[in-house]
């Protein structure tokens, strides 16, 4: 028994050296691949930084003393979802003839702008298509929208566009007919143009599995009347701002477009340095200070949510001088041809019911030399400033119109979900708070486009003073000499008939 009890007291000692001994080569290993992993994140960090500090250096550029001159290009480097289609349609196109539009694609460049004569580019493109302009040569001009507001557009068109396709029966279907469908059309749609072309397909895909799993089964839950959330429809909006491919392309989308810095640049370098400050968020102040330069050096910056002031100083910024060049030339505006482009975008019931990709061929109005539906041969008519704000107004009531019946059309498909103002107050403040955090970038550079907008306000408000007081002044001054002649002319008359009485007075007393 005795022997029994010191083998197992023994054991329990040799059980408990092992176990120490385990329990120190665990930790020892665990020290070491924290140190090694330690030492790999530092390495990647500073692999990263060097990447971003390189491309920042030589992507800062002097802000240009002339910047407020419009140069013979005119870049609208678009950002989505912030109202630059309207400025499109309703301003540019009112200005800049068919001839003067440069061919695009809104996605990648398919010519060469440095041999083609064209004067207007409007595209999805990012900064980078600049390597690809005529720099001493190019103005460009684009407009920031709130980040929060963004981010919620983007969300809601990105699922009211994939909605179109809900009228087939299933997935299949539904891209066996769009395959044939753009195998017969010529024109840009929204497949074709970023960022559509990767978040289309990702809520299309989305859309077919939900309406796939109600139709098997009735969901067994309570129905969130919070249209973002309504998981057995659409997927909620706070599953969309955490998925990959909206941390890639939405958030900071705005700095990163401004930047250069998009999946879809044209600098090599880009998506490495993208991905860093991805992954490294410190490193994005030195993104945001590129993208700071380079809104310093544009034209003009427009804001979404000033909507009425940034489009009267569109027009007396861009609008001005566009007339001013093109004043005698053949270039002037052509109002039938606009108003005949307008009138084309408004869809039937039927065609947006049979294609959708039909309002984004006319959103886009593809831009080839002479759309075959714009007349050849139309009275050309000259603008003054306060016509183009008259006809701008005039048009984007119309494109509204037409931008709402579409919505309102997809929207059907995916009821009771309805993406309105209201429904966004339901949406959780935490979900907010992220959307906030996700986009921290974008929240500074529009910070900075609103002081930008706000100076450049300013001097078109007192430059208007400083020609209002010419004006008064001159007026003044005329005024002034009226009245010194009429009295010279009084006076004169007076004299006359002072000494025409004299002469009478005289004659009288020689009789």
């Amino acid at each position: 028994m005795g022997t029994r009890l010191l083998v197992y007291v023994h054991t329990l000692k040799w059980m408990e050296a092992t176990l120490r001994w385990s329990l120190l080569v665990l930790v020892t290993a665990g020290l070491v691949s924290s140190l090694g992993n330690s030492s790999a994140v530092k390495d990647d960090f500073k692999q990263c930084e060097t990447a971003v500090k390189k491309w920042a250096s030589s992507s800062l550029e002097e802000v240009k003393e002339d910047k407020h001159k419009l140069r013979d290009l005119l870049f609208f480097l678009h950002i989505p979802r912030t109202g630059g289609r309207t400025y499109f349609h309703c301003f540019l196109k009112k200005l800049y003839s068919d001839k003067l539009e440069c061919p695009r694609s809104y996605d990648k460049l398919r010519f060469n702008p440095r041999k083609t004569n064209c004067r207007l580019l409007v595209t999805h493109d990012d900064y980078s298509v600049m390597s690809k302009l005529p720099k001493e040569k190019t103005s460009v001009v684009t407009i920031l929208r709130n980040p929060v507001h963004r981010v919620f557009s983007t969300y809601e068109f990105s699922i009211e566009v994939a909605a179109r396709f809900l009228v087939h029966p299933n997935l299949t279907s539904a891209l066996h007919f769009s395959g044939r469908l753009r195998k017969k059309t010529n024109g840009v749609n929204t497949l074709d143009i970023w960022p559509w072309k990767y978040l289309v397909p990702w809520m299309r895909e989305d859309l077919f599995a939900r309406r796939d799993a109600r139709m098997q089964e009735a969901p067994n839950f309570i129905r969130s009347n919070d249209s973002y959330s309504m998981v057995d429809i659409i997927m909620p909006l706070y599953q969309y701002i955490n998925d990959p491919i909206a941390l890639d392309i939405i958030h900071n989308g705005a700095t990163f477009q401004v930047a250069g810095l998009t999946n879809n640049s044209h600098v090599e370098e880009s998506h490495e340095v993208r991905h860093c400050v991805q992954k490294y968020s410190n490193l994005g102040t030195y993104v945001l200070e590129v993208a700071k330069k380079r809104v310093d050096n544009m034209l003009y910056v427009g804001l979404t949510e000033d909507h009425d002031r940034s489009a009267t100083v569109f027009a007396e910024v861009i609008g001005t001088q566009v007339i001013s060049q093109f004043v005698g030339s053949n270039a002037s505006t052509d109002h039938s041809a606009n108003e005949g482009s307008e009138q084309d975008s408004s869809l039937t019931d039927s065609e947006l019911e049979n294609d959708p990709y039909q309002s984004s061929r006319d959103d886009q109005n593809t831009s080839n030399y002479g759309s075959p539906n714009t007349p050849k041969s139309t009275k050309k008519i000259k603008l003054t400033v306060g016509e183009l704000m008259k006809a701008y107004k005039d048009c984007i009531t119309k494109l509204r119109e037409a931008q709402a019946l579409r919505r309102n059309r997809s929207l059907m498909k995916i009821s009771p979900a309805n993406f309105t103002k209201e429904a966004r107050l339901k949406v959780p403040e935490s979900v907010l708070r992220q959307i906030i955090s996700l986009n921290s970038l974008d929240v500074e550079l529009y910070k900075y486009a609103q002081d930008i907008f706000a100076r450049q306000r300013n001097c078109l408000i007192q430059e208007s003073e400083r020609q209002n007081s010419i004006l008064i002044n001159s007026y003044s001054g005329a005024h002034s000499w009226k009245n010194v002649s009429m009295a010279s002319v009084l006076f004169v008359l007076f004299l006359v008939l002072v000494l025409f009485l004299n002469a009478r007075r005289r004659t009288k007393i020689k009789i």
